[in-house]
């Protein structure tokens, strides 16, 4: 099988194009108490004495999908989004999709797991989507998603291995660059590799000095595996982080992964869960601990930084099940003094 061809900056600023108007900018902001949280780990004094923070949680739907989502439904043709598209998703894929397809008049149906968090099932049926729960494993719900595909003849859009999403989601990399020009470290969250593959191809494209690390969680290492495998590795995930657990690496975010991200770096559950902590008590900002785990990675000195670089995280989403927000800043580990 030949490799796939990659998502290059003339495919991303045509998406930014597509889905302008149709989804947010969303700021970017910034914080000196990260930074100084970050100097206690690390010794390492940021430029500007500031850690910036890409406000995805912020974007419709509360993260980053519709990005993508929205380039890959605008794509359709009559006779396809006649047909109905029908994804699979733990949540904010499904989402996304569901978004996407309100907004251009295409029937969407997501199939989920049977454990789904209930805000994002909620969620994706609010914005017009058929949802489908069903599988105690992830197997199970794409079993459940081929059976759906053919007895309704409905077109399969993949939740992260497309190089259309690819190129919505790339549309984050070039906002950064407009707002922080002179970065020089960009930390991204990693489930399938949709969001660092777009955003890492935007920002080596334009500015091939900056360094792109991305963050797995332990338990749902699929992109680690699979730079280790040099093929995509089926996996069961777990870990607190939902929306990272993929079942496998796509074959175009891994190719992409290994020609633009520097760094692949796993954390534990406690290291997101102190992310998500420090962005509601510091920076007044609810994410998701899939949202979180970048912030958490580079708080607690996992990052390679250097003194003087400028720092942006991304912030990917901000999902959480409020109720459960006290049991999970109970588990979180202890951030430097």
């Amino acid at each position: 099988m030949s490799p796939p061809e990659l998502v290059d900056l003339r495919a991303i600023e045509s998406a930014r194009e597509v889905i302008a108007g149709r989804v947010h900018r969303t700021p970017l902001l910034s914080s000196a108490a990260a930074a100084a949280t970050i100097r206690q780990a690390t010794g390492v004094r940021l430029a500007d004495d500031r850690l910036y923070l890409k406000a995805e949680h912020l974007q419709k739907t509360g993260s980053f999908k519709p990005r993508g989502m929205t380039a890959r439904v605008a794509a359709l043709n009559a006779a396809e989004r006649e047909r109905g598209i029908v994804t699979v998703s733990a949540g904010n894929a499904a989402q996304g999709y569901a978004y996407a397809g309100a907004a251009l008049g295409v029937p969407v149906t997501v199939v989920m797991p049977a454990a789904a968090v209930r805000s994002k099932v909620e969620a994706a049926a609010g914005y017009g989507a058929r949802v489908v729960l069903e599988g105690n494993t992830m197997d199970e719900t794409f079993a459940a998603l081929d059976r759906i595909r053919e007895e309704e003849g409905l077109l399969y859009c993949h939740p992260f291995d497309d190089p259309l999403v690819v190129a919505g989601h790339g549309s984050v990399g070039l906002e950064v660059l407009d707002d922080l020009p002179e970065i020089d470290v960009a930390v991204v969250g990693i489930g399938g590799g949709g969001l660092i593959s777009g955003v890492a191809a935007a920002l080596k494209e334009r500015r091939p000095r900056v360094r792109v690390f991305g963050v797995e969680p332990i338990g749902s290492e699929a992109v680690t595996l699979a730079l280790a495998a040099g093929k995509p590795v089926p996996i069961q995930p777990s870990s607190v982080a939902d929306g990272l657990n993929a079942p496998f690496a796509g074959e175009l975010t891994l190719a992409m992964i290994q020609v633009y991200v520097d760094e692949v770096v796993l954390v534990d559950d406690a290291t997101i869960l102190a992310g998500l902590r420090f962005a509601l008590a510091r920076l007044k900002q609810v994410v998701e601990p899939a949202g979180a785990a970048a912030l958490g990675a580079t708080l607690a000195g996992r990052i390679r930084i250097r003194d003087g670089e400028r720092v942006a995280v991304v912030l990917s989403g901000g999902n959480v099940e409020v109720t459960r927000l006290g049991e999970l800043i109970g588990r979180v580990a202890p951030l430097p003094a």
